[in-house]
């Protein structure tokens, strides 16, 4: 297994949170990990990215220039990155800020509201779950029982957030996996 990914979108919606998590599942599934976060001086508001690179063997760099995956919260993101996935790669698009979808046709594009489905769930700045989860049921790359284990010692000292947390990266899930479903029918 040899999987590169990149996380982007805008200083404070979580996008290293997630990169920090998923390489944390990476590891408590015993695989080789880097966690490689980019962002610029501004911090929230300002745009930021994260790269993971997860494999069963030691991974000799933690630079990707055609990552398996992209998962993307903001437009800029999109145009920044949608070119450099390889082919037959995933694009997870957040459609609530996302205006367009990817025009490639040789990946697999995952589009979710992630805005709207993290308000319903009863918090709006958990739509970065919302797009993890759907990363994690398009792909399969971590078990998700495993990144809930990550979620809750993330959250641990504020033990309100996980519930709400978990159920976003479930309606994700969900959504990752039947849009993957559908592509390969």
């Amino acid at each position: 297994m040899y999987s590169e990914i990149i996380m982007a979108g805008f200083g404070g919606q979580g996008v290293l949170l997630i990169g920090k998590m998923l390489a944390y599942a990476g590891m408590k599934a015993g695989n080789e990990v880097t966690w490689m976060p980019a962002y610029g001086p501004e911090m929230r508001g300002g745009t930021c990215n994260c790269t993971i690179v997860m494999s069963d063997k030691p991974v000799g760099s933690p630079i990707t220039r055609s990552p398996h995956a992209l998962i993307v919260l903001n437009l800029p993101s999109l145009d920044k990155f949608e070119a450099s996935v390889r082919p037959g790669g995933v694009i997870v698009v957040n459609t609530s800020l996302i205006n367009r979808l990817p025009r490639r046709t040789d990946v697999t594009v995952i589009p979710v509201a992630a805005n709207e489905i993290a308000q319903e769930a009863g918090t709006p700045k958990a739509a970065n779950m919302v797009a993890f989860g759907a990363y994690l049921g398009a792909t399969g790359i971590a078990d998700l029982a495993v990144v809930k284990d990550v979620l809750a010692d993330t959250f641990a000292s504020r033990p309100k957030l996980i519930g709400l947390n978990q159920t976003c990266l479930d309606r994700g899930y969900e959504i990752g996996k039947a849009c993957a479903a559908q592509a390969r029918s």
